[in-house]
């Protein structure tokens, strides 16, 4: 199973792939887009776009992991979040992969154990799980192979509780 996390954003959108083989999981690339602010939000969302289809295509995933927005307290970030997000949903869709939604803490939980795990620890734990020699940069992108990772472990529970609908 070819996994790609997308970690949303208008201006910075994180992204790692994780291959699933014989239950150990590889990384297979990493990085992040970066759009200016001074750009609008239409001419950045429709670069993101352009962006996001680019790399379905180059990287042609079995699924796409996304994180859910779960709770925010600045509206203005939800908002360009919730943006970012809708953008990733629907090009993944098109591009024909499954696409599953986790929050933040079904993350922290799949990758470090516990819920409320710091970012730091999420990053570490990546890093180890990955057997990488060092943290995963940018942040962005550690969060994306993060949501890769919950993915790869949720998927066999959830292929059996398919099957028993």
């Amino acid at each position: 199973m070819f996994v790609l996390g997308i970690d949303p954003g208008v201006s910075r959108c994180g992204y790692g792939c994780v291959e699933s083989a014989r239950g150990q999981a590889l990384r297979q690339r990493l990085g992040r887009r970066r759009r200016q602010h001074a750009d609008g939000d239409g001419p950045r969302l429709a670069a993101l776009d352009a962006d996001l289809r680019e790399l379905l295509v180059d990287l042609r995933p079995d699924v796409v992991a996304v994180e859910r927005l779960f709770f925010q307290v600045n509206v203005r970030t939800a908002m360009s979040v919730g943006q970012a997000s809708g953008l990733v949903l629907a090009a993944a869709a098109q591009a024909g992969c499954v696409v599953v939604q986790y929050t933040p803490n079904q993350v922290k939980q799949a990758v470090a154990g516990y819920g409320a795990a710091g970012k730091e620890q999420v990053q570490r734990m990546v890093q180890s799980l990955l057997g990488l020699p060092e943290v995963p940069r940018p942040p962005d992108a550690a969060d994306a192979l993060a949501l890769a990772l919950c993915h790869v472990a949720a998927a066999p529970l959830q292929s059996r509780l398919g099957a028993l609908s």
